[in-house]
């Protein structure tokens, strides 16, 4: 019995035993264990940093980046929309001060050469004077139908001032691409005119793409046989 004793005894008291050398291992190990984490931590920390910092500047930039400012050129010149509707109220101006204008010179030919007396046997440079006062009357109204867009123009000058630089800039531009793009009068005929030769008709940018679609159609009809 003392055997049987003796060996419960020793299992019990060996099992605490092996029980208890365990505690003494474990905690080194943790320590170890959390030591080479916080050390690999630390180490991704550091290599992951600066692309970290570098990405979220980035971030920062392009959130902050806008659309780049006008150059000097484009700040300097006009659009070419706003160019040609300015240019077709400049025509407005100059046509609503030659109608005006033409016809108070009829009317003042008239007036005038209407009131004169005629003698039919005093020709003037061996011509009727009802002929010659006739024709002087015309050129009182053609006159007025010359001076009407000088005047109008000078008159669309004073509310364009700030703008005149700019305008007469883009006069040049307008002036080199018509004549470069219109077509060769000399190929035109009673069936086929030359359309809008100097392009005053033009005042917007559906105007000119028109424009150039009637100088091709007068180029295939000059100059392309008929079938």
């Amino acid at each position: 019995m003392s055997g049987s004793i003796t060996c419960s005894t020793l299992r019990s008291m060996g099992r605490p035993l092996r029980h208890a050398a365990r505690p003494q291992r474990l905690p080194i190990q943790c320590a170890l264990r959390q030591n080479m984490l916080i050390f690999a931590r630390q180490k991704s920390t550091a290599n992951a940093g600066p692309s970290l910092a570098s990405k979220t500047a980035s971030k920062q930039a392009g959130s902050t980046t806008t659309k780049p400012a006008p150059s000097q050129a484009e700040k300097e010149s006009l659009p070419w929309s706003e160019y040609l509707a300015i240019r077709r109220r400049k025509r407005r101006w100059e046509t609503a001060v030659t109608i005006p204008l033409t016809i108070a010179g009829f009317a003042g030919g008239v007036m005038y050469f209407g009131s004169l007396e005629m003698d039919p046997t005093k020709p003037i440079f061996n011509v009727d004077p009802m002929v010659v006062y006739g024709v002087a009357t015309l050129g009182c109204a053609g006159l007025g139908y010359l001076i009407g867009p000088v005047i109008g123009s000078a008159c669309w000058r004073t509310t364009h001032r700030r703008l005149m630089k700019l305008i007469e800039a883009r006069d040049r531009q307008f002036h080199d691409h018509i004549v470069k793009n219109r077509v060769d009068p000399a190929a035109q005929s009673a069936t086929n005119p030359v359309p809008d030769f100097y392009g005053e008709k033009i005042g917007s940018l559906h105007d000119y793409r028109q424009w150039l679609r009637d100088q091709c159609k007068y180029r295939r009809k000059a100059f392309l046989p008929e079938d």
